[in-house]
């Protein structure tokens, strides 16, 4: 076997807000080079802010390919969250601009790419270029929602990203739904037949 035979690009692929009630779903996709590893991939979930923060950049400074895209909050609302979820994944793994030999995906479902793919439960766990691509999706998805707040301060979704927390129900029932609450959500759906 050749000493120089390529290298098998993975990559990994996982999303960040499927379940709050504002902003959109956002998918990154992942792919690690061997030569530069990262050391403290993690499922985003199980890291704090601060550490996301400094692996976020790490990724972007040493993976071979990263990319992030969206589904915004009309395409949430039209397709339902699971196919507004693979429509995001899709768009981050087709942004990639290398084309990878497989694509692996947290969770139990895979997006219609054209690419190998799979899914695996507890990816963002167990696989390191998922860990990455959960990295990367929170960490932009929580700044997009900081922004939302910035536009939108009497949510306080810098807080709580959009998520159904007390205080953003709170907020909803006050207030009525803004502009980038998702309407198809059931929390959002009776607060807009009240207002």
């Amino acid at each position: 076997m050749n000493a120089r035979t390529r290298l098998v690009l993975i990559a990994g692929v996982d999303e960040a807000g499927r379940g709050p009630l504002a902003g959109p779903v956002v998918a990154a996709a992942v792919i690690l080079d061997p030569r530069r590893p990262i050391a403290g991939l993690a499922d985003s979930k199980a890291l704090s802010a601060a550490k996301r923060e400094a692996l976020a950049v790490e990724i972007r400074r040493h993976a071979r390919a990263h990319a992030v895209a969206q589904a915004d909050v009309a395409e949430i609302d039209s397709l339902n969250i699971l196919h507004a979820t693979m429509l995001a994944m899709r768009r981050a793994v087709e942004a990639l601009g290398v084309e990878p030999d497989e694509v692996l995906v947290d969770g139990n479902r895979c997006p219609d790419i054209a690419f190998r793919v799979r899914a695996i439960v507890k990816g963002d766990r167990d696989v390191a270029a998922i860990s990455a691509a959960s990295i990367l999706a929170k960490t932009v998805r929580d700044a997009l929602l900081v922004e939302l707040d910035a536009v939108y301060p009497a949510y306080g979704f810098a807080q709580h990203k959009g998520y159904p927390t007390p205080e953003h129900l709170a907020a909803l029932a006050r207030h009525g739904p803004c502009a980038v609450h998702r309407r198809s959500f059931a929390p959002v759906a009776q607060q807009s037949l009240a207002w």
